[in-house]
């Protein structure tokens, strides 16, 4: 994963911002429901996971699916998959796992969410055959996409059918650097129940926004391959101990590396450490199986 690569990790101030002020507020708003937590990788291959797999696993997902609850589908962003294939996948996980499939690229990328109705209602259709193992739908624009397009993206939200949970994550600098007013988009979100996606990664410092817009918080933690990683989720634990205990329904904590062999090290980590912070009981990779 190139996005927000930087060649001298240890020149970089990881420090979490504060929460946005309209956070507080937005999570004030939740109906308190039961918290859920899910930690997952991007990806399930054994190619980017080398050395996770035993000698002799036969099948990825479902070995993979016995140990994290989740997964950041980003398979479904290439192309479209077979409903067998949908359907293959949710037979092969435990009934608790949860997939956050990556909407494809022919809206986010190609048409740039420009008159993707018909596209929109296709994938529905498909990851719908996931059925309750179907988590929020993950929606990540071009790093060209820019507040030129604000008013396609707030049609794609006001159109998004909303019995299906939707998050967004916004790469160009200029949503960020206080020259776009986002107060209208952040409404809308709000009224929709779409998540604000928040991205942590070393040369993006500017998309930890730390703006809530929902009961969810869906965040993606690209580690840096540098000791430093495991005190920034460290971090993370402390910040998500805070959002649980103002009101937060769930989490979603997807955890990336621009090499991605240690994805499953770090969320190993960060699931014994939130397991105890947050007084939780999340399966722990290699140690405790989730059937």
């Amino acid at each position: 994963m190139k996005f927000g690569k930087v060649d001298d990790p240890g020149n970089i101030d990881f420090t979490l911002p504060p929460d946005h002020p309209d956070t507080k507020a937005v999570l004030t708003e939740t109906d308190n429901g039961e918290f859920e937590m899910y930690v997952g990788c991007a990806k399930w291959n054994r190619k980017d996971l080398k050395n996770f797999y035993p000698r002799g696993t036969k099948d990825e997902l479902t070995y993979y699916s016995r140990q994290f609850n989740s997964i950041e589908l980003n398979a479904t962003f290439y192309g479209r998959f077979s409903t067998k294939v949908v359907e293959n996948w949710y037979a092969k996980t435990p009934d608790h796992f949860r997939f956050a499939p990556k909407i494809i690229q022919r809206i986010s990328h190609f048409k740039r969410l420009k008159d993707t109705s018909e596209e929109v209602e296709g994938y529905i259709n498909q990851m719908s055959h996931l059925k309750h193992k179907l988590s929020t739908i993950f929606l990540q624009m071009h790093p060209t996409f820019s507040p030129k397009s604000y008013n396609d993206l707030m049609a794609f939200i006001r159109e998004w059918p909303e019995e299906f949970s939707l998050a967004v994550e916004l790469r160009h600098p200029d949503w960020y650097n206080g020259n776009t007013d986002m107060e209208p988009l952040y409404k809308l979100m709000e009224e929709k129940d779409v998540s604000h996606i928040i991205t942590d990664a070393a040369g993006r410092r500017d998309m930890l926004h730390m703006r809530l817009t929902n009961s969810i918080a869906f965040v993606r933690f690209t580690g840096a391959n540098f000791d430093g990683d495991y005190k920034r989720l460290d971090e993370w634990i402390k910040r998500l101990k805070s959002w649980k205990q103002q009101g937060i329904n769930r989490v979603l904590f997807f955890v990336h590396q621009n090499l991605e062999l240690s994805s499953p090290m770090l969320a190993k980590y960060f699931i014994k450490k939130v397991n105890n912070e947050l007084d939780l009981d999340l399966g722990i990779p290699g140690e405790n199986m989730l059937f």
